[in-house]
């Protein structure tokens, strides 16, 4: 294992997010204080409690979940896609470092930046309700974990995407509406039956309420299931990187 290789990469994109700190950490938390000031406090007023809890922490699990999955995916596509852009990810291909820790290079940098960001958002949270925690562990396990998958998705979309528009495809038709539709601002039980059989094939539904399971023990679906969904999700992409770099596809002119 090539530690000095993974660690440089590494250390080149968490230098690449303090030069666009206000992009990458003061946007997302004044986002974030919109919803809660919109929809905790506007709308939450007229909604009764969810499952004995109130709708401004009802909705603090998920608003923390869109952030890592938007902030992780986004920091290692664009973090891959620039150097392909500009013709050096040649040189990292040829450099005595494999193709897992330039992987893990990327993916850990990104999921690190969605992590800093969850944590700076869960203490804006704190200013509007009080957040008691069930399961402490399984809601940081939970929160690793998505944001490891979606570095990861990003990463692969930054190899595949051959320009702009290509690498702002799924963020904006695909994980943003997903992020909307997967329970956020609302419980599942809520929704006809028809609709509730159509959002549990939405991966991020299972994301979602397992990180709302480990903060405060309820759940529309099983946290068993959640973490199911997730491993798969990993076990897919990682298959997918390993056939990207074995066969070069979009790496090759």
């Amino acid at each position: 294992m090539n530690w000095i290789g993974l660690w440089t990469i590494y250390k080149k994109e968490m230098q690449r997010t303090r030069r666009v700190l206000f992009q990458s950490v003061v946007s997302p938390v004044i986002t974030t204080a919109l919803y809660f000031v919109v929809f905790g406090s506007a709308i939450g007023s007229a909604v009764d409690t969810i499952g004995g809890i109130s709708y401004a922490q009802f909705i603090v699990p998920g608003l923390i979940m869109m952030a890592l999955l938007a902030n992780s995916f986004s920091a290692a596509s664009s973090g891959i896609y620039f150097p392909k852009f500009i013709g050096s990810i040649y040189e990292l291909l040829s450099a005595p470092i494999s193709y897992i820790e330039i992987t893990a290079g990327y993916v850990l940098a990104a999921t690190t930046r969605a992590l800093l960001i969850g944590a700076i958002i869960f203490g804006v949270a704190l200013f509007f309700t009080p957040l008691p925690i069930v399961h402490p562990w399984w809601a940081l396990v939970f929160a690793v974990l998505v944001s490891f998958v979606f570095a990861l998705f990003g990463f692969v979309v930054g190899l595949w995407a051959s320009n702009f528009e290509q690498l702002g495809l799924l963020p904006t038709f695909v994980i943003a509406p997903l992020s909307f539709l997967g329970g956020v601002f609302y419980s599942i039980d809520m929704l006809p039956p028809f609709w509730q059989t159509v959002t549990l094939f939405n991966p991020l539904v299972y994301m979602i309420n397992g990180l709302r399971w480990a903060f405060f023990g309820i759940t529309d679906v099983h946290p068993v299931w959640s973490m199911s969904v997730i491993l798969l999700f990993m076990a897919v992409l990682f298959v997918i990187v390993g056939w990207i770099f074995k066969t070069g596809y979009k790496l090759r002119k």
